[in-house]
């Protein structure tokens, strides 16, 4: 099941991803030119690059349902539901799990904010989407299939501190992501599958 739906998703740079099952379920769409009408939209944070409406508008439909946090929720519009960490719901058979995200050394994501990661589970399989954190205590207590874990630096853990995210949390299959759209190069998410290789399975995707 892990990699049946590893290969159900699109990735457009940065922290965006599309996941296409029996629903359709984005994550942080950003710079898109658009897409399938989405069922889910989980945001972690109110940052442009996470939270932009005209790209929400894009793939929003009236059945639409928005995940968020108190922040971006403002911005949004339409069923938007908010939650902070801790908080678990299930929206059409798709169990969402919210979990700490928050940087340790810099101050661009602070933890008593209450910003997003996301655990979501479909179709049996747990996927994690960390939102722009560092590499965190709460991850060590995680158990996911697939992670999307951010490598550029600067806003969010380095490349180096992904490997040691990634050994943590230790998914089936981790998939590097915040690189490619505002810092970070594909060489990060290359040293991050280098570093892990044969111990997590890496995928670097290319944008579409």
């Amino acid at each position: 099941m892990t990699e049946n739906l590893a290969k159900k998703k699109v990735w457009w740079g940065h922290d965006g991803f599309r996941i296409d099952t029996e629903k359709t379920i984005y994550f942080e769409p950003y710079q898109i030119e658009g897409g399938p009408e989405a069922d889910l939209i989980l945001v972690s944070h109110d940052h442009f690059d996470h939270c932009s409406p005209e790209d929400v508008a894009k793939i929003q439909g009236e059945k639409t349902v928005i995940v968020t946090e108190k922040d971006s929720a403002k911005k949004l519009s339409g069923d938007v539901q908010v939650i902070k960490p801790g908080d678990s719901l299930t929206i059409d058979g798709v169990k969402i799990e919210a979990v700490p995200s928050y940087n340790t050394d810099k101050d661009f994501h602070p933890k008593g904010n209450n910003w997003l990661g996301f655990v979501v589970e479909i179709d049996g399989v747990k996927v994690y989407h960390t939102g722009d954190a560092d590499f965190i205590p709460e991850m060590n207590d995680l158990e996911v299939d697939i992670a999307f874990i951010p490598v550029s630096g600067t806003y969010v853990m380095t490349s180096e501190q992904a490997v040691q995210a990634a050994r943590a949390i230790n998914p089936k299959v981790a998939i590097p992501m915040h690189y490619g759209a505002i810092v970070g190069e594909e060489q990060d998410a290359l040293d991050f599958k280098k570093a892990l290789e044969g111990e997590i399975e890496v995928r670097v995707l290319k944008k579409q």
